[in-house]
C-alpha cells in the first residue's frame, strides 16, 4: 500500500514547522515568498494533497469565490473570468460561477452562499439587480465581502472595479470625427443598464461638443445580444439620410451589425 503523505512530511522536506506549512497552505499571504516557494516545492516532492473538505469544515471557509454573471452565454465575460480564475488560483482559491437570472429576484439565495460558507466572497458582474436584492445584500453582515466589477449600482455601498466608459465613448467619437465622419450613429445597450447609460450619455455630449448633428433615428436601441445587432443594422439600412459611421455599445453588437450589413451587400469600412 502506498503511504499517504502528511503535513509532517511536507514540513520535514521544507525544513519548517508543521504550523508554518499549515499557515502557508491556508493563508499564503502571511508568510514570506521564500517560505511559500519551499513549501510549494515540498508539496510537489511529497505528493501531499490537501483535504479541502476537512480544512473547510475546520476553518468555516470554502476557499472559493462566487462570480455572478448576467449572461453565461456572452463571450465578453470569458476573458474576465479567466483573469479572475488565474488570480484566485494563485491565492489557493477556486471560482464558482452562477447566473443572476437564476437569482434575480431573490437576494436570500445569494446571501445563502455566504451564510452557508459555500463562498468566502462574491464578485458581481451585473448592474441590473433589483433595488430589493441590492438592499438585502447591503444589509447582510457579509456585505464587506461583496464586490461589483464591470457594472455597478449607482448609490450602492459596494466597492467596484470599472473601466472608463465615458472616456471610451468620447475617444470613439473623436476617432470617427478625425477620420472625416460628421454623421455618426450609436447603437445602444439595454435600457437601464448603467454601462450603456454612461456610454450613451458621453456619446451625445461629445457630439454636441463637436457641434455635430444628431438626429433621433441615429440613436438605435439595442441590447447585448447578437440579434439586437442584426436588427440595428436593418434600422440603419432603412434610414434615408444614413450616418457614415456607427458607434456600437459592445463588441457583440458590432459583430452582428457588420454581419447583417454584409448579408445585405454592404462593405465595412467602405460603405460605413
Amino acid at each position: 500500500m502506498v503511504k499517504t503523505s502528511t503535513l509532517q512530511d511536507v514540513a520535514r522536506v521544507a525544513k519548517v514547522s508543521t504550523a508554518t506549512v499549515s499557515r502557508t497552505l491556508s493563508n499564503p499571504d502571511v508568510v514570506s515568498e521564500s517560505t511559500r516557494r519551499r513549501v510549494s516545492e515540498a508539496v510537489k516532492v511529497t505528493g501531499y494533497r490537501i483535504n479541502r473538505a476537512a480544512r473547510n469544515l475546520r476553518t468555516q471557509r470554502s476557499h472559493s469565490v462566487l462570480v455572478l454573471l448576467p449572461d453565461l452565454a456572452n463571450p465578453f465575460f470569458s476573458t474576465i473570468l479567466e483573469g479572475i480564475s488565474r488570480i484566485l488560483s494563485q491565492r489557493g482559491y477556486s471560482m464558482l460561477i452562477a447566473s443572476t437570472k437564476q437569482v434575480h429576484d431573490s437576494g436570500e439565495r445569494l446571501i445563502d452562499y455566504l451564510d452557508d460558507a459555500r463562498a468566502d466572497g462574491m464578485i458581481i458582474l451585473d448592474g441590473g439587480l433589483t433595488p430589493e436584492v441590492v438592499g438585502m445584500l447591503e444589509s447582510t453582515p457579509h456585505a464587506k465581502r461583496i464586490l461589483f466589477a464591470c457594472e455597478w449600482i449607482e448609490g450602492a455601498n459596494f466597492p467596484s472595479v470599472r473601466c472608463q466608459n465615458r472616456q471610451g465613448a468620447r475617444v470613439a467619437v473623436n476617432h470617427l470625427y478625425e477620420l472625416g465622419h460628421r454623421k455618426i450613429a450609436h447603437v445602444t445597450g439595454p435600457e437601464g443598464n448603467v454601462l450603456m447609460h454612461s456610454r450613451k450619455e458621453a456619446f451625445v455630449a461629445q457630439m454636441e461638443k463637436l457641434e455635430l448633428e444628431l438626429k433621433p433615428e441615429w440613436v438605435i436601441a439595442g441590447d447585448f445580444s447578437l440579434t439586437a445587432g442584426c436588427l440595428a443594422a436593418q434600422e440603419w439600412i432603412a434610414i434615408d439620410d444614413r450616418p457614415t459611421a456607427v458607434f456600437c455599445a459592445s463588441d457583440q453588437l458590432a459583430m452582428s451589425f457588420i454581419a447583417e450589413l454584409s448579408r445585405h451587400g454592404f462593405k465595412v469600412p467602405n460603405d460605413v
